[in-house]
């Protein structure tokens, strides 16, 4: 089932935007160039997979990437997994972020909790990456080693990454709100050498010291030969207490030879991503310097729009994705500004006063963020954010009542790129495009170069009705490989078993017939009543609308031993209790937007929605949680933000256990 209320037109891109965009001049460059003449992004895109060599070609080209060596072709193997991109090019992405340097402006702003705006110069960051780098080969680090972080999104995340990346080595990182366990499931699998930490961090005004935390993830790791200490809680902190070799990040040497950058192939590894590892180990997803190289300087450049001096942001930790996104500004020469802290403290309006007062141009946020802003008072119009032309939003669907929002209380005339796409591919399958309008609850467009369809149960490509996410053709930043998973099984299983050759992403998405994109959750929790199939956004749309609901969870049991139960959980605001009348009110609203077959059996209240560390709902470890399933073979608690709300639900299957049998 979809919406079938026509979404409503919400902004319309100016000519000057799309005459001086960056898309219009690749659009003339490939006319030029190639002889390619295109009449609008519609064309390109359809140009871009029906000609998948020519578009990163032609990508490789524009964005005039370096190489020692030339590539021998653009893609030597088609097939997935396995596709070979660039063979024979060697190449340094960190080298390509300083061919940006400049004196115009800063590389990087950066303001938290504990530290007021303040700005990074192109020739500091390129000083202190030197200064580390020198200091991770005399460690002895080289191409292929592991360096990890456990830091969150401070300068000194970006500068250790950047020399990471200069020697070849490997870089991988996790947010110091990660419990230590959480930690050393992602570190202990890739073995790092050295370990970037700091002593502790400070969020929504309160200081944590994770001292205790990194002591343990040191112990746990037998191939660490050395940490590097960020003292950022106590400026003060010298490690003692922590174990082995250890330095502190102010104590480097000063005088360091010119920063050297390592030649690699295309293919070499250049981070470590993890999934989201509800069930066992996460995933830990292997992406190769050249392939995010590329598709980041695709992604920021062409959809995001984004040039030389621009301000770019996107509210982030070091373990999330879209962190790595942020930094890959740089390659297109703009300033990456960020932020460590919470975005309610001390209160709502905390990230529109530093959006104002660091000029930031492109302000990147979550879904649940925005949603969050709609239940305040706070109007972020009132500030002056006269230098915002771009908003985006990620990590779950945004509901048509977000984006009108946006439009009435952040800037009426600003572009809002939703986009979505995963931590797999560290970039999207579908997002922005500055030649394209908006329409409210609706992403613009199938992203250059990425084969999207939405696939019937048959298998078939559809239009207009809701379908599994599929990519069909190879992406650059699809992982090389998993770590630890020699004969590619794991990596196979994960995306590859239901199309083979092709990836299936996991997602419900709707493709419209003028090339708009509706993301409806993940096909894994679809609700399935009755035969009328539905995404789980769509619950959650309607359901929080409900002033009184901040966040919800829904359950669908049909289909699972002949039984028929959709149980949902509310977090209710403050002093609200769930009430008859309260109940009677969720399920009307569900009655009317959406339909009667998906109404609730019952509603239960929560303290709080279980999420994994990445801000994913904790849908369907639930579902095998109230279908018998034992909670540590259902979920991963040290994969939690809030594993203490899992024994509800253990309490609840056992309440629900002979009840449920042969009901439908």
């Amino acid at each position: 089932m979809t919406n079938t209320t026509e979404p409503r037109l919400l902004w319309s891109p100016p000519r000057q935007l799309q005459d001086t965009s960056n898309m219009r001049a690749f659009m003339t460059w490939l006319e030029q160039n190639r002889g390619v003449g295109l009449d609008d992004y519609h064309e390109l895109w359809q140009w871009s997979v029906e000609h998948l060599e020519d578009f990163w070609g032609a990508a490789w080209e524009f964005f005039n990437l370096q190489s020692s060596t030339a590539p021998e072709t653009v893609l030597a193997a088609r097939h997935m997994p396995g596709a070979r991109w660039f063979p024979g090019a060697q190449l340094n992405y960190a080298q390509h972020v300083f061919r940006n340097a400049t004196a115009e402006h800063p590389a990087v702003i950066f303001a938290s909790e504990r530290r007021p705006i303040t700005p990074m110069s192109w020739a500091e960051l390129e000083r202190e990456t030197a200064r580390v780098a020198a200091a991770l080969r005399a460690l002895g680090v080289g191409p292929g080693d592991r360096v990890v972080g456990y830091i969150p999104n401070i300068p000194q995340a970006l500068i250790a990454f950047l020399a990471v990346a200069s020697i070849g080595a490997i870089w991988s990182s996790c947010s110091p709100d990660f419990g230590s366990p959480a930690v050393i499931d992602r570190f202990t699998q890739i073995a790092p050498k050295v370990l970037v930490a700091v002593d502790g961090y400070q969020y929504g005004g309160k200081s944590f010291d994770r001292q205790e935390a990194l002591a343990a993830i040191q112990a746990a790791l037998p191939s660490l030969e050395h940490t590097l200490l960020v003292p950022y809680l106590d400026p003060q902190a010298d490690g003692a207490g922590l174990r082995g070799p250890l330095t502190r990040w102010d104590d480097l040497p000063i005088d360091v030879p010119p920063l050297e950058f390592s030649q690699v192939p295309f293919e070499h590894p250049l981070w470590v991503l993890y999934s989201s590892g509800t069930t066992g180990l996460p995933k830990p997803i292997v992406q190769s310097q050249g392939g995010i190289l590329i598709q980041h300087m695709k992604e920021l450049s062409l959809h995001l729009d984004l040039k030389p001096g621009d301000r770019f942001f996107w509210f982030s930790t070091t373990g999330w994705m879209m962190w790595n996104l942020l930094i890959g500004a740089l390659l297109v020469g703009a300033t990456v500004v960020s932020y460590d802290g919470s975005p309610g403290y001390p209160d709502m309006d905390v990230l529109w006063r530093f959006a104002e007062d660091a000029g930031v141009t492109f302000f990147g946020t979550s879904a649940g963020y925005i949603t969050a802003l709609m239940k305040t008072d706070i109007e972020p119009q009132r500030r002056n954010l006269s230098k915002l032309k771009g908003l985006g939003s990620t990590g779950s669907p945004l509901p048509p009542e977000g984006f009108e929002w946006v439009y009435a209380h952040i800037k009426s005339d600003l572009w809002l790129a939703s986009v979505s796409g995963g931590t797999d591919v560290c970039g999207c399958f579908v997002g922005g495009s500055p030649l394209l309008p908006v329409y409210s609850g609706e992403i613009q467009c199938r992203s250059l170069g990425v084969a999207a369809e939405a696939y019937d149960t048959d298998g078939n490509s559809v239009r207009n009705v809701m379908g599994e996410l599929v990519i069909t053709a190879p992406m650059p930043s699809m992982p090389i490989y998993f770590w630890n998973d020699p004969d590619g099984t794991r990596y196979r299983e994960s995306y590859f078993e239901l199309y083979p050759g092709k990836w299936r992403h996991g997602d419900w998405i709707v493709i419209n017939d003028r090339g708009g994109v509706v993301i409806y959750g993940r096909s894994d929790s679809t609700i399935n009543r009755q035969g009328i199939r539905m995404g789980t956004s769509e619950i959650y749309r309607a359901v929080e609308s409900v002033p009184e609901v901040i966040d919800s969870l829904v359950i669908d049991l049909e289909g699972l031993g002949g039984n028929s139960y959709m149980p949902l959980f509310v977090v209710l605001r403050e002093g609200v209790g769930l009430d008859a009348s309260l109940v009677e009110k969720i399920k009307r609203t569900i009655r009317d937007a959406l339909s009667p077959r998906h109404v609730p059996d019952e509603i239960f209240t929560l303290p709080s929605v279980p999420y994994t560390l990445s801000g994913k709902k904790l849908e369907v470890p639930v579902k095998k949680i109230l279908t018998g399933v034992p909670v540590e073979r259902a979920a991963n608690p040290d994969s939690l933000k809030n594993p203490e709300v899992l024994p509800f639900f253990v309490t609840l299957a056992g309440r629900l256990k002979g009840r449920l049998k042969g009901r439908v």
